[in-house]
């Protein structure tokens, strides 16, 4: 395939394929623009909700759906190739169509906000996939410029999805687990194919210090897949205790289909770092501007612009600082910046954990005693209370130099595959304890697990489904539910952990903006973050990268945490006596992973209805 091939011309090459994707499920749903009635609208939900999980078969798997009608889904992959990711644009198009003629005054409640849910998510998608690049998701947090770079790609993604989220019980799961070995093969070379195209068509490639972070771990990736101890292969023998040479066929898929494919990926990334320049921001690449402006608003779910987000994220420093410099005094930390003396409190050998195996053992440790602490406060927040299935788990090794400092997610809707939450220990001085409870509270309970658990029990897809304003606006208001508990009390240097938590997505707000609009160089963002809000520079630096890969991403989380509060203030001042703390947390979870527009909504049938 030429490197100037287009995205008209990949679609004629691809039309087979895109045929067969657009229907690719059982229920597959042609465009409708006539008047849906209300009592069909519940159903045409269902039959988008199919369509999109056929699309990316991961999903059934993660939300362990894999089975009965849907069970060839647990034997394939996303087709991440360039005429995979047009089927994806065609369907989405075709079914954000079908919902044209339904009257949402018409239906209940909870029906009203799923179609208010779908219409935005896809709406927001196919303006994203217009653009002349990109890799934006459906109702989801990781839209990226890249198709490849140190956070971003197949060859991160499916070693630690296999081993973590693909069952194996049987004969069946572990042939399914071989069949999606042979796909991962399809799909680095589909990402090939599409990161030759931006380059060749669009001249956009990553920076290059992004390209250098990428290409150490690229290289352990293929050195794994070629190993007969390789992670590919232990993760299916160790889990396949009946009879069949399971490490021997997979030792052969990876050796001989996955890393001749990873070895392409890895030679067109060398090609392009030739290429490359150090500009960390989309306003330094071609048609940047117009990417960030997209990316921003599928992030926020807002039409805030980067000048009004950069001055939200002082103001809300201003404020934080000021009750941190009150509480670092009584703690003994009276002389400077409250960032200065963040920065010294983080470097107290009393506050970390040694950088060892040993430390990291206890590191995890303490994470599980806190789990504990918290899980029994839920009953004080919640009328409603989740499971809480939730495992801590350190990240795979290889992956953890270019990945974020910690991440979480709900498990499997019966709930035998547990939450997780994914904690990088590369370096243990980016976790100083005092930082760990909040890190819990947000990624786990009440945060990341806690909310995909409630969004589990939603129909389809309102799981399928996410928006980063609300999800990450959450997790900090977890954040901030757990000091209202009162599982600091006792220890205010575990309360400074929480506000630096808060500003350091302040400072989130700063950056992004000045990375990508402001014409702001990487080391000036990584010193502004470090000496500003105190953090180490261990957890800085691997963080502005992060926000280089994923533009606008890291503006959701204060964004959607001021909105949510806002609705809060709201909902007590119009129902005075009324108002019950519990109710509203229900309220906010219950309702599901929405924009913020129809969050608005959803508080407002609360107070209505209370």
């Amino acid at each position: 395939m030429s490197i100037a091939l287009t995205r008209r011309e990949a679609l004629a090459a691809g039309a087979s394929t895109l045929g067969l994707a657009a229907c690719a499920g059982p229920q597959a749903v042609a465009p409708m623009r006539a008047p849906v009635a209300a009592g069909d609208v519940p159903a045409l939900l269902d039959r988008i909700a199919e369509n999109l999980l056929w699309l990316k078969p991961e999903e059934a798997t993660t939300l362990g759906i894999d089975e009965g009608a849907r069970a060839p889904l647990k034997s394939r992959l996303e087709d991440r190739s360039p005429a995979g990711r047009l089927a994806l644009e065609a369907r989405v198009a075709a079914d954000l169509a079908s919902l044209s003629g339904v009257d949402t005054d018409a239906l209940d409640a909870d029906t009203r906000t799923s179609v208010e849910v779908v219409r935005s998510a896809y709406a927001t998608a196919l303006e994203g996939m217009a653009l002349p690049y990109g890799d934006p998701t459906v109702g989801s947090w990781r839209n990226t410029p890249y198709v490849v770079v140190q956070n971003v790609g197949a060859y991160l993604d499916i070693p630690r999805f296999l081993d973590a989220s693909h069952t194996v019980e049987n004969e069946a799961d572990a042939e399914a687990y071989l069949s999606r070995l042979e796909s991962f093969a399809d799909q680095l070379d589909g990402e090939t194919m599409r990161m030759k195209m931006a380059a060749g068509d669009e001249g956009l490639v990553p920076p290059g210090f992004l390209i250098d972070k990428a290409l150490p771990q690229m290289r352990a990736a293929h050195a794994n897949m070629l190993a007969e101890d390789g992670t590919l292969v232990t993760s299916l023998a160790r889990r396949a205790t009946f009879a069949g040479d399971w490490a021997g066929r997979a030792h052969a898929i990876a050796a001989q289909r996955v890393a001749p494919a990873m070895q392409r990926q890895i030679a067109e990334m060398e090609r392009q770092r030739p290429l490359a320049s150090e500009a960390p921001g989309m306003d330094a690449r071609p048609h940047g501007s117009d990417f960030y402006a997209w990316a921003l608003k599928a992030s926020t779910t807002t039409t805030l612009s980067p000048d009004e987000i950069h001055q939200l994220g002082f103001d809300r420093l201003e404020e934080i600082y000021a009750e941190m410099d009150g509480i670092l005094k009584t703690v003994g930390y009276t002389h400077g910046t409250v960032g200065e003396r963040m920065k010294a409190l983080s470097e107290d050998p009393d506050y970390l954990f040694a950088n060892t195996d040993e430390g990291r053992t206890e590191l995890l440790a303490f994470l599980d005693e806190r789990l504990e602490i918290i899980r029994a406060e839920m009953p004080n927040a919640f009328d409603t209370l989740a499971p809480g299935n939730v495992e801590i788990r350190r990240l795979p090794p290889e992956e953890e130099p270019g990945a974020p400092g910690a991440y979480g997610g709900a498990g499997s809707i019966d709930g035998s595959v547990p939450g997780k939450f994914w904690i990088n220990l590369y370096d243990t001085a980016i976790h100083p304890k005092f930082t760990l409870p909040s890190l819990l509270h947000h990624e786990a309970i009440p945060g990341h697990v806690w909310q995909g658990e409630y969004a589990n029990q939603l129909p389809l897809i309102r799981t399928l489904l996410s928006f980063g304003a609300y999800s990450e606006g959450w997790a900090l208001y977890a954040e901030q539910l757990a000091d209202e508990l009162g599982v600091y009390r006792g220890n205010e240097v575990f309360k400074l952990g929480y506000l630096q938590s808060i500003a350091f997505r302040a400072c989130r707000l700063v950056v992004d903006t000045g990375l990508h609009a402001k014409g702001w160089g990487r080391n000036q963002a990584v010193q502004w973050f470090h000496e500003t809000n105190g953090n180490p520079i261990a957890e800085v630096a691997p963080e502005i990268d992060r926000y280089c890969s994923w533009p606008g991403q890291a503006c959701s989380y204060e964004v959607g945490h001021i909105a949510i509060n806002r609705e809060r203030d709201r909902a007590q001042a119009e129902m005075g006596s009324a108002y019950r703390f519990k109710g509203f947390n229900d309220a906010v979870i219950r309702g599901g992973n929405v924009p913020m527009d129809v969050l608005a909504k959803n508080v407002s049938r609360y107070i209505a209805g209370a």
